[in-house]
């Protein structure tokens, strides 16, 4: 599956691994309606170790955004595959 990190560079991984990290505090410092899920264990992977606190909407103004989110889906992936199973946690 990482066959693609074979034959980059070192300067190559050391990009890719700057990348990453970017994109993991930019999920860690999310909050209110950009927040989608709270994962202290993939920010646990950053060199830094912080666990914010993130503003969390209301519940009405929440499940207004959950919402949208699913039109948006149906907007932008109007043929990804549908399922009917019912969310666990």
């Amino acid at each position: 599956m990482d066959a693609d990190l074979d034959g980059l560079s070192r300067e190559q991984l050391i990009a890719e691994v700057k990348k990453l990290r970017q994109g993991i505090r930019g999920h860690r410092d999310s909050t209110g309606h950009e927040l989608c899920w709270h994962h202290p264990a993939l920010w646990a992977l950053l060199p830094e170790k912080s666990d914010p606190l993130p503003v969390v909407p209301d519940w009405p103004q929440f499940l207004r955004g959950c919402l949208h989110y699913r039109q948006s889906l149906d907007e932008q992936l109007p043929l990804a595959p549908r399922s009917d199973k019912p969310y666990r946690s």
